[in-house]
């Protein structure tokens, strides 16, 4: 059972401290940031004038700045704002005594504001901190040097974390509206593969149903014409099921084209650039799933090990060969045999094609792919042109 502590300080689901986790950034997110309370003793380090009220002003504040702080990262985000203000009071109390810590609490509660609303709220929140900072910066005789550097330092924080929360909110929107799009695209997969299969097998399996009726009242009367039907359904039934494998074996295929498209998008989303030269050469089913399947397996080695800036994937169709050449600038290493190596030697294996991986440190890695080119893609290769992309 977790202590009333414990109960307290769990963030809400909608905090800024678990918005951390959310977008991958790193969970002590909240004790790196407050690292930068140092600031609170830079007259003491810089020394500056500390007597006894700056002790006793920073012995009080701040005790209530960490409970503020803790407060605002795991409550609600509607009453960061709250607290953003709480710290900035705190601030204007503790200037006359401790003037860099009155300046490090008001950037504390500027990088709180840019979470309290909409952007423009956010904004006329953190203006609105720093103008009190300004006012009793200007009362306290400061020089108008320290003035402008603190006002641009909260305006940096402050601006920052709210250009933060624009892109977390942007991402998030973006997840949804892929998610939505995958949804999509699943449930308009299951309605077209429901109508491929009744149209496959409405007309046949109620061709079947007839032909075994007939039989079955033929069987008494005329024993050879009952033969006769059912061996019409044997054939017929044959049929189906070799278009029914002929339909799944191109629903489960992968296209080439498709599993390209989705290698760009993960290079690319890991500031990798991918370019490709393709021959349109019209392929078997089996032969474009394992070229495909070949395909992810390599460039999901390149995103996760290679390091590499820029990868190049050619398919060349030349002297009765169809050659598939897969490379990267990465950094190279003596190939490990694992369980993709493994299976992807094993898929090309059943289609008759030969694998070689030639990797230097330092020099990329080199995937080839070979094997004959298929009677019917010769004809094609012959007289297709070559697809390119940068």
């Amino acid at each position: 059972m977790p202590t009333m502590l414990e109960r307290y300080f769990q963030p809400a689901p909608d905090a800024v401290a678990c918005s951390d986790s959310k977008d991958g950034k790193m969970r002590y997110a909240p004790l790196f940031n407050l690292a930068w309370g140092f600031w609170i003793f830079s007259d003491l380090l810089l020394g500056g004038p500390v007597d006894r009220e700056w002790v006793i002003a920073t012995a009080i504040s701040l005790p209530v700045f960490l409970y503020l702080y803790l407060q605002a990262y795991t409550r609600s985000r509607r009453y960061i704002g709250y607290f953003g203000f709480a710290v900035a009071l705190l601030g204007y109390a503790v200037m006359p005594w401790n003037h860099s810590g009155g300046a490090c609490y008001g950037i504390y509660a500027c990088a709180f504001c840019a979470f309290v609303g909409t952007p423009r709220q956010s904004i006329a929140c953190i203006l609105l901190v720093i103008a009190g900072f300004v006012l009793c910066s200007h009362f306290q005789g400061w020089p108008w040097v320290a003035t402008v550097a603190m006002t641009m330092v909260a305006l940096s924080v402050g601006g920052g974390n709210l250009a933060w929360g624009i892109s977390a909110q942007k991402n998030a929107e973006l997840r949804l509206s892929n998610d939505e799009v995958r949804r999509l695209a699943a449930l308009a997969e299951r309605e077209r593969i429901g109508r491929d299969l009744h149209d496959l097998l409405g007309h046949t399996l109620s061709l079947i149903t007839i032909k075994s009726e007939l039989a079955n009242k033929l069987f008494d009367r005329d024993v050879a014409a009952a033969k006769r039907e059912m061996a019409d359904v044997e054939r017929v039934a044959r049929d189906a099921l070799a278009q029914v494998r002929r339909a799944v074996t191109g629903i489960r295929a992968a296209g080439f084209a498709a599993e390209l498209a989705s290698a760009r998008l993960l290079l690319e989303s890991n500031s990798v650039r991918l370019s490709y030269e393709l021959a349109d050469v019209a392929l078997p089913v089996e032969i474009e799933t394992a070229l495909a399947m070949t395909v992810r397996e390599a460039v999901t080695n390149i995103q996760r090990h290679a390091r590499a800036t820029s990868a190049h994937i050619t398919l060349q169709a030349q002297a009765n060969q169809l050659m598939l050449r897969i490379e990267d600038n990465g950094r190279g290493s003596a190939i490990v045999p694992g369980n993709g190596l493994s299976g992807m030697r094993e898929r090309l294996a059943g289609i008759g094609a030969e694998l070689r991986i030639d990797s230097e440190r330092g020099r990329g890695t080199v995937l080839s792919v070979s094997l004959p080119l298929p009677q019917a893609a010769q004809v094609s290769a012959t007289t297709s042109p070559t697809l390119q992309s940068a």
